[in-house]
């Protein structure tokens, strides 16, 4: 009897300090909105509507963009790019995202760089309106992407 006592009182002990654990843990941060669609033209290389993700985790922060409207001229082998998408603060100042991850893309593939990392502040709300994207490759070949038009839905606000 007394072992079942014991052992019961281990059970609750555990299952209190799990409670406590999951009080105390930290919140995910959450960016609003995730996804944004913003169009953009990269010269000769192209234009049109691209898709930007991003999500946060305190102040760190990521973004991804994916297009349709540029694709890779050549194949590039994964984390092969050198990117930097600056975003527009609404209070001021940009935001600087930075990376080197890509996947494999064959010769005529969808353009997809990120994540990219940055920092942000709680409240931070970035545009990609007035803002550019660098994408390097073979560290000659640069192409600069600029928003036409305000991001829709609207600008990310991170917590």
């Amino acid at each position: 009897m007394r072992g079942k006592r014991f052992g019961t009182g281990l059970s609750l002990a555990a299952g209190a300090l799990a409670a406590c654990g999951l009080a105390f843990a930290p919140t995910a941060a959450a960016v609003d909105p995730g996804t944004a669609t913003v169009n953009a033209d990269c010269g000769s290389y192209g234009g049109g509507d691209a898709t930007l993700t991003a999500t946060q985790s305190g102040t760190s922060a990521t973004i991804t963009l994916q297009t349709s409207s540029v694709t890779a001229p050549v194949s590039l082998g994964q984390d092969s790019l050198v990117s930097e998408l600056t975003m527009v603060k609404a209070d001021g100042g940009t935001v600087t995202f930075k990376g080197t991850k890509n996947p494999a893309m064959s010769t005529g593939d969808a353009l997809e760089v990120g994540p990219l990392s940055g920092t942000v502040a709680p409240g931070d709300s970035l545009e990609a309106y007035g803002g550019t994207l660098k994408v390097t490759a073979f560290g000659f070949i640069t192409i600069t992407c600029t928003a036409t038009a305000p991001q829709a839905p609207g600008p990310f606000v991170f917590d």
